[in-house]
């Protein structure tokens, strides 16, 4: 029962990375069937002014499209039952048809819808001036409403919800959002080409003017790979978001087990003398800080609680590196107000206390003896957590005053600390001496094969974003390379020199490019906050019933501008190659009589 409970819960979250990818990878297989359909549309019209029926182009569209997506299909579902042998046979079966029916019939439906009357001349379809139609604006209202509606619910329901009827609804609600983000800005595309006109318009360099009227007098086809291009790359980002929230969760879990990077501990008797000294020689270890620790100290309602005696200065350094309850080494070192100390009531000692304990105790003295001798304390500071005691209510007081309170735990800091050269110096601490390494709390984890499975997944799903990103960005570029080739060869003849035919290509592309960039990163920072409240990963990252540590998505800079980057650097690439391979081409093989381009 328990796993079936986990199984369902961690399908709900997943349901978003496999929606997110699938929904990716149909946004650029439709981007290139619109590619084509643009770039065979002079065909296509003069077929149909010279009497082709609709049905029969889209019939032959269909048998052209068909033999090129029919055999790939198989090839593809072949390979998956390759790598995977193991996988049930249905599913991949569906996808496989669904991608080979959107493969087949979206250039066929597109061509019909677009050529159903015949034309004799069309306009040139200038980019900055076309007005969107009533149809593109309702149906973009659409998107808008079902975007929304699936953020409410995805922030009122959670993903738990995906187990009930509006589960695909919250499933899509991320590339919703980034679909209508990039609708939004293919809109506003326009608007930074037309201000850039002007004052480009008044400058002596011709590049700059001529890159950007080029741009703003394209096909609005050409805004196409900016809608997948953002689409993907905002998937990406909030598949980032999820893995950086699991990694913060568990690292936060390890972190609250050990207090520190490392944690040795005798629990019978106390450590030898010199043994913190040897654990600080161990290799990688930066700081170590010694703790006397009893767990039996009686507090006025018959309870116990921890308590924790330590040297202020390390031990402060300690909590405000780990960020476990932080405070300065001069609450435990002053003195409460109040009475001297005495010789019966020993000395009058600073705590800081858990909540719960500081309530018990309230403001007031109270005494102790025992095995360390007698003292006082009084409550002046109250802390959730500490690094001695995590997950435990405790009093941590100044042991200067307690020469008896020899140290029973030390507790190691650093980066790359030597696991066998700790477990030796453990072992020669004597019998009870255990050693817990942060390292190792981590790994466990990520023992449960669903969990495991899950991350996986979705880094799949930001590997599958960013390479659907890259590939809608070669698309574009690829479309338009004839023409922008033939353009460089014409202004060859006019006295462009190699180096200006290459900075025109790259001005020409970084707009878009630059535009879709921004985009992602606002637009994936914008997802993960509006969606961090709805989407649970405590059942990704964490064991089961496991409430310690809250898991939530975190906006992962890496995610969020490593791919944005990327696509930017690979535009600029791409069109700089492209300069460079037809400068060592002659104009005349681009300017050849009877060439449509």
């Amino acid at each position: 029962d328990a796993f079936a409970a986990l199984s369902g819960a961690v399908s709900s979250v997943t349901a978003v990375a496999l929606v997110g990818a699938g929904t990716v990878a149909g946004v650029v297989l439709l981007m290139a069937q619109a590619l084509t359909a643009t770039r065979r549309r002079p065909e296509l019209t003069l077929l149909r002014a010279r009497g082709a029926s609709v049905a029969g182009i889209a019939g032959r569209l269909l048998a052209e499209t068909a033999v090129v997506v029919l055999p790939a299909a198989a090839a593809g579902q072949a390979l998956a039952w390759l790598l995977l042998p193991e996988a049930r046979a249905w599913p991949s079966l569906a996808a496989s048809a669904a991608v080979a029916a959107l493969a087949c019939l979206a250039l066929p439906v597109r061509a019909a819808f677009a050529h159903r009357t015949p034309r004799v001349h069309e306009a040139r379809g200038d980019l900055v001036l076309a007005r969107p139609s009533r149809r593109r604006t309702v149906a973009e209202l659409c998107l808008l409403v079902l975007a929304a509606g699936a953020v409410l619910a995805l922030r009122g329901g959670g993903t738990e919800g995906a187990a009930t009827g509006v589960g695909p609804l919250v499933a899509a609600a991320p590339v919703l959002v980034a679909v209508i983000a990039a609708l939004v800005l293919v809109r506003l595309y326009p608007l930074p080409l037309r201000l850039a006109l002007r004052p480009l318009a008044r400058t002596r360099g011709a590049l700059g003017f001529l890159a950007v009227a080029r741009t703003g007098r394209g096909s609005p086809a050409q805004v196409l790979p900016l809608l997948a291009v953002l689409t993907a790359l905002t998937t990406a980002a909030f598949g980032g978001a999820v893995l950086a929230g699991i990694d913060d969760a568990r690292d936060r879990a390890a972190l609250l087990a050990t207090g520190a990077d490392a944690r040795v501990e005798r629990s019978r008797a106390p450590l030898p003398d010199g043994f913190a000294d040897r654990v600080a020689a161990v290799d990688g270890v930066r700081q170590t800080t010694a703790v006397h620790i009893d767990y039996s100290l009686s507090l006025p309602d018959g309870t116990t609680a921890a308590l924790a005696v330590v040297e202020p200065d390390a031990y402060a350094r300690l909590t405000r590196e780990t960020g476990l309850g932080a405070f300065d080494a001069e609450v435990l070192r002053e003195t409460p107000p109040g009475p001297a100390a005495t010789k019966e009531s020993g000395p009058v000692l600073s705590a800081v206390a858990s909540p719960k304990t500081a309530e018990l105790l309230g403001g007031g003295r109270h005494r102790w003896g025992g095995p360390l001798g007698n003292f006082t304390l009084q409550v002046t500071e109250v802390r959730a957590t500490t690094p001695a005691l995590p997950g435990q209510e405790f009093l941590v007081i100044d042991g200067a005053e307690l020469p008896k309170a020899l140290p029973t735990l030390v507790l190691a800091s650093g980066s790359g600390l030597d696991p066998a050269a700790l477990e030796k110096v453990t072992e020669a601490g004597g019998s009870h001496t255990e050693l817990t390494l942060r390292t190792a709390e981590r790994a466990a984890f990520t023992d449960s094969p669903l969990q495991s499975g899950a991350e996986r997944l979705y880094l799949g799903a930001v590997a599958a974003g960013v390479a659907f990103a890259a590939l809608a960005v070669l698309l574009g570029l690829l479309q338009s390379a004839s023409e922008r080739s033939a353009l460089l060869a014409r202004l060859r003849t006019m006295g462009l020199s190699a180096r200006q035919g290459r900075r025109l290509l790259v001005l020409e592309a970084l707009p878009q490019a630059v535009l879709a960039a921004a985009g992602c990163v606002l637009v994936g920072r914008a997802a993960v906050a509006l969606m961090a409240d709805g989407v649970s990963l405590e059942l990704l990252a964490l064991p089961l019933g496991y409430d310690a540590v809250t898991a939530q998505l975190r906006s992962d800079a890496w995610s969020l501008l490593l791919p944005a980057a990327g696509s930017v650097l690979l535009t600029v690439a791409v069109a700089a190659a492209q300069a460079w391979w037809t400068a060592r081409r002659t104009a005349a093989t681009e300017l050849r009589a009877g060439d449509g381009r």
